[in-house]
């Protein structure tokens, strides 16, 4: 009989990351696995959700929430019980979630207090910034969960520092995002762009805030372009277009000719860019790390990382939200940054690993 695996996916990213997952229980476990998807609808633009099922060959999820954006109380209690009344009718052997967000919350939360074992893709992760929603997340979804697995040893050092049972809880596998660069950057010309640009990408609440520190952050942007000689190429986020849209010196500016606007661009479209930019400018979790896939040099529009490793062997850096922090971020990349290959993030086998260890989990539960 097989076991009933819910994935729980609801953000762009998580996506992604559950297609790596996806392409292994097909290949070894076809007879053993069934998997049903639920989409809480969190990302729900076409551009953020729709597109990425296409691309990655996935199916469309069994159930979808249709949730959409809202206050993160509110958000977050619509999807826990949109879950919790599937799980109780799906009854699953176990409940996957992955990276941080408020689905991830509401999953793991639905789950344990239903008694349903959970596992944590991109567990460990820490910003030791609490004032992020991303971070209260993290933390309590870790506190939820049975299988906690950990992409880096920095983030299974955060677990065993927090007292978690490292023989039996934790299990450090690599990054689920290294799978999936390896598997489809194959489909990508990795020669650079015939002219040199720059990809950036701004979302958070903090870099969003109001129409002052987005165009702060969009005039530093301009004159790293003008020191390059080269374009932006800037996807934009549906938050950060609702605010460019009520402002006309941020739509001036976006209108010059450094910036190239984009609708938010699609997984195989983001690893082209990746590949082929000259410098990587995000205030993204996930771009910083994919960033380093390819060696690119990455400035962190942020004042921390969770991805502490990248800043401690110089492939990102840690630029803030001001001006001439970004400034002085990038005159510091430019002299410091380590053009030599890291591999922080595992050999790619990060999927193989997580479905043996549910299954030795599952099997040995009986």
């Amino acid at each position: 009989m097989a076991r009933k695996i819910v994935s729980i996916i609801g953000a762009r990213p998580q996506i992604i990351k559950s297609a790596a997952l996806h392409r292994e229980w097909l290949k070894n476990y076809q007879d053993k696995i069934e998997e049903v998807v639920i989409h809480t609808g969190q990302h729900y633009d076409e551009n953020l959700s729709a597109v990425f099922f296409k691309e990655l060959q996935l199916p469309l999820p069994k159930f979808n929430l249709e949730i959409g954006s809202g206050n993160h109380g509110a958000q977050t209690g619509k999807m826990l019980q949109g879950i919790e009344e599937i799980l109780l009718s799906e009854k699953p052997d176990m409940v996957v979630v992955y990276g941080d967000t408020n689905s991830t919350l509401a999953g793991a939360l639905a789950a344990s207090k239903l008694q349903i074992p959970v596992a944590h893709i991109e567990a460990g992760l820490r910003s030791f910034n609490k004032k992020m929603p991303e971070e209260i997340n993290r933390i309590l979804t870790d506190n939820c969960s049975d299988l906690l697995f950990t992409p880096t040893s920095v983030a299974t050092q955060h677990l065993v520092k927090e007292g978690f049972d490292v023989f039996n809880q934790v299990v450090e596998c690599g990054d689920i995002m290294y799978d999936n660069a390896l598997h489809f950057g194959k489909q990508i010309d990795s020669s650079k762009a015939k002219e040199k640009f720059i990809f950036c990408t701004i979302h958070r609440d903090f870099n969003t805030v109001s129409a002052e520190r987005l165009m702060e952050l969009l005039q530093a942007v301009k004159a790293i372009a003008a020191l390059e000689k080269c374009q932006v190429i800037f996807p934009i986020h549906p938050r950060t277009e609702k605010l460019i849209s009520s402002d006309i010196a941020l739509k001036n500016l976006l209108e010059s000719d450094v910036f190239q606007a984009e609708q938010p661009l699609s997984y195989l479209e983001t690893i082209a860019a990746l590949k082929q930019a000259e410098l990587v400018i995000t205030d993204s979790g996930g771009l910083q790390k994919e960033a380093s896939f390819f060696n690119q040099p990455c400035l962190v529009l942020r004042h921390e990382t969770e991805w502490e490793e990248l800043i401690a062997s110089k492939k990102a850096f840690l630029a803030g939200n001001e001006f001439d922090t970004i400034l002085t971020a990038y005159h510091e990349m430019k002299t410091n940054f380590n053009p030599e290959e890291v591999h922080f993030y595992g050999h790619g086998n990060t999927a193989t690993t997580i479905c043996s260890t549910i299954m030795t989990f599952l099997e040995n539960k009986d």
